[in-house]
């Protein structure tokens, strides 16, 4: 009887040389290979790393990252929105590869936890309604959707919306 070996999953802080960079990378390639968004995409994930590198409050905002056997396979961030009591979630991740190991689930179930420890009183997220994989897992957590506005961006029309969560 061959037993299978269960993969090491480790959820940590986005600290390490290279974690930001491979963020965006990753962002614009898989996005590119699975939806065709052209560098627009990668851009903005750009712009978000580069505000949360520069400028982020470490008591109000974090980012992780997914390692699996030791590689990169997943990513998050909570940044402080405009208002003080609401965080966004921004740039769920979870490479190809590594799908179907919960690794979103934990992604933001970890983002969650630290914007309740840091006293926010709503998480609020963007995202595209083609992204169904991360919607359900947002619909799990109680997100609901609160605005849908149809755009062109990334190469494409898409659908964005604006999902919440009452933390309270």
């Amino acid at each position: 009887m061959t037993t299978t070996k269960q993969p090491d999953v480790v959820i940590r802080r986005a600290d390490r040389p290279g974690d930001l960079g491979w963020v965006v990378m990753a962002h614009g390639e898989i996005y590119d290979e699975q939806f065709g968004w052209n560098t627009d995409f990668e851009a903005l994930v750009a712009r978000i790393v580069a505000d949360y590198a520069t400028d982020h409050d470490p008591s109000r905002e974090a980012a992780w990252i997914a390692d699996v056997d030791g590689t990169r396979a997943g990513s998050i961030f909570l940044v402080s929105g405009g208002d003080p009591t609401v965080a966004k979630l921004r740039i769920l991740l979870v490479t190809p590869a590594a799908r179907g190991l919960g690794l979103g689930t934990r992604l933001v179930d970890e983002c969650l936890s630290f914007a309740r420890k840091a006293g926010y009183r709503a998480v609020t997220l963007w995202t595209n309604d083609v992204l169904t994989s991360a919607r359900r897992i947002y619909q799990s957590y109680g997100f609901v959707l609160v605005d849908e506005d149809p755009h062109h961006s990334f190469g494409h029309h898409l659908v964005g919306q604006t999902w919440t969560l009452d933390l309270t």
